[in-house]
């Protein structure tokens, strides 16, 4: 650790640590950003030679603390600027709404070759089981209105669910193109 007795410029920052916050805080906007530029210029000052003979040493730290700060924003705006035109390279609109964090183009055929087998497989499904199936999973309606729109009891609604769930599992289990139950 460097001797604050050789170096005034240190033993000035360690009296006037305080103070320091304060002006980057008031500056930076921010006291953990503050801290943070103390803590900087704590390092940049114990890595350097001392130099005995400054003129004003208070001027020279608030310099440096500034100097720090500056560094720091125009780091922070050539982040920004170049994650901003990264975006804008790598961005894709559909119907002018920005669209993030599209899957893999392999993800996506999967996904679609999946689709295709489910619609394939329920299309296969006698036909109160299908129309139960796809009122109930792909329209959202609950068993008891699934059971009315059918004419048929609630009961009778689960146990055709129930067999078509089977049959998908069945099928598309087998060929290890749906994952499990849709």
């Amino acid at each position: 650790m460097a001797q604050t007795d050789d170096d005034p410029l240190l033993a000035l920052y360690l009296e006037r640590r305080t103070n320091l916050v304060r002006f980057l805080a008031a500056r930076a906007g921010s006291l953990a950003a503050a801290e943070d530029l103390a803590q900087d210029l704590y390092l940049k000052l114990v890595s350097r030679d001392p130099t005995p003979d400054i003129s004003n040493p208070l001027a020279l730290l608030y310099k440096m603390a500034l100097n720090l700060m500056l560094d720091r924003a125009r780091g922070e705006a050539r982040s920004a600027a170049r994650d901003t035109a990264w975006r804008q390279v790598e961005r894709t609109e559909v119907g002018g709404v920005a669209i993030a964090d599209e899957p893999p183009a392999d993800e996506a055929a999967a996904s679609a070759q999946r689709l295709r087998q489910l619609v394939a497989a329920v299309a296969e499904l006698p036909p109160q089981a299908g129309r139960a199936f796809r009122l109930h999973k792909l329209d959202g309606l609950s068993h008891a209105e699934t059971a009315r729109v059918m004419g048929l009891s609630v009961k009778a609604v689960e146990k055709h669910v129930s067999a078509a769930l089977k049959a998908l599992t069945a099928r598309l289990g087998a060929r290890g193109g749906a994952g499990g139950p849709p």
